[in-house]
């Protein structure tokens, strides 16, 4: 396939709520930094690449862009990446953000804010965004408390028009029920691949029963998270490479859309070559052997 046929159309496509997008996406994550996210240590990625990949993405099909306010390293932050590269925006772009963590002044990471401070966030995100409202707003959490009241706090912002849909992140299945009770959840964002735990599976298919679009992210890197991958791949994710001529990214990406026409991917990266092999692994039919092979990777078969 030649880089001017590659587009993210081929994977298909899912509404989130009544806005449609290529279930293949991107994740702003990678942008502000090279290295590790989030790491003290690593220095601010290019800024020209990095608007460089946004574009690209936007030209090869994607529709659909995961960002947050607390994606930022010094001197880069990827909702003004995002504005810088694409406003104004197309007509049919998508883009998702979170709240609920957020950065101090000084770059540390703080995991929580209290319902009062999610319009903060939120306005942050539409003042860099260059927004008058969000498309998509994820609720992150860390830990296992009742999300009720700061759910609540958003689902008021989205009847005042600033937020059009609400999504949850790092979640369990209680804390979707418990946010459906308050208003509609267009999307769950939890960590999910190959090698996923059996918790994680069944979340996957309480969201296809619900029409709740799932979306994975370190769908490639795995355990790695942040990071990125390491370490030997698995001998039978070499195998089904080999025999498509990509690489083994590539088959992790195609193997987690096949688990369903719900399920949405957004690969991160700032590297425009990893872009476009990700982008392309949308268009990979995986066959009924390869996925047999791989659900023995991942223990789903």
């Amino acid at each position: 396939m030649t880089s001017q046929t590659i587009n993210a159309a081929a994977s298909g496509t899912w509404k989130l709520g009544d806005l449609q997008v290529n279930r293949l996406g991107f994740g702003a994550m990678r942008l502000t930094q090279d290295g590790p996210a989030f790491s003290r240590d690593c220095v601010p990625g290019d800024r020209a690449r990095a608007i460089g990949v946004l574009r690209r993405a936007v030209e090869l099909g994607v529709n659909h862009i995961d960002t947050a306010a607390f994606y930022f390293s010094p001197l880069r932050s990827a909702n003004e990446l995002i504005n810088t590269a694409l406003s104004p925006y197309p007509d049919d772009l998508v883009i998702a953000t979170k709240v609920g963590p957020g950065r101090s002044p000084a770059g540390e990471f703080v995991p929580h804010a209290t319902p009062g401070q999610l319009r903060g966030q939120v306005e942050e995100n539409l003042r860099q965004l260059g927004r008058d409202h969000l498309d998509v707003v994820n609720l992150r959490i860390v830990g296992d408390d009742s999300i009720a009241e700061r759910f609540g706090a958003l689902a008021d912002l989205r009847e005042a028009g600033l937020i059009r849909h609400l999504g949850l992140s790092n979640v369990r299945p209680h804390h979707l029920a418990e946010a459906q009770a308050i208003a509609p959840v267009v999307c769950v964002q939890n960590m999910y691949g190959l090698g996923a735990g059996p918790e994680q599976e069944a979340f996957l298919h309480t969201c296809a029963e619900q029409g709740v679009a799932f979306v994975p992210f370190y769908a490639i890197a795995g355990t790695g998270r942040e990071a990125g991958t390491g370490g030997a791949e698995h001998e039978a994710v070499l195998a089904v490479a080999r025999a498509h001529g990509v690489g083994a990214a590539e088959i992790r990406l195609a193997w987690t859309l096949h688990r369903g026409p719900h399920v949405l991917a957004i690969p991160g990266t700032g590297n425009p070559d990893h872009l476009t092999a990700n982008v392309a692994a949308g268009s990979l039919r995986l066959t009924a052997e390869d996925l047999a092979l791989l659900d023995s990777v991942a223990g789903t078969g």
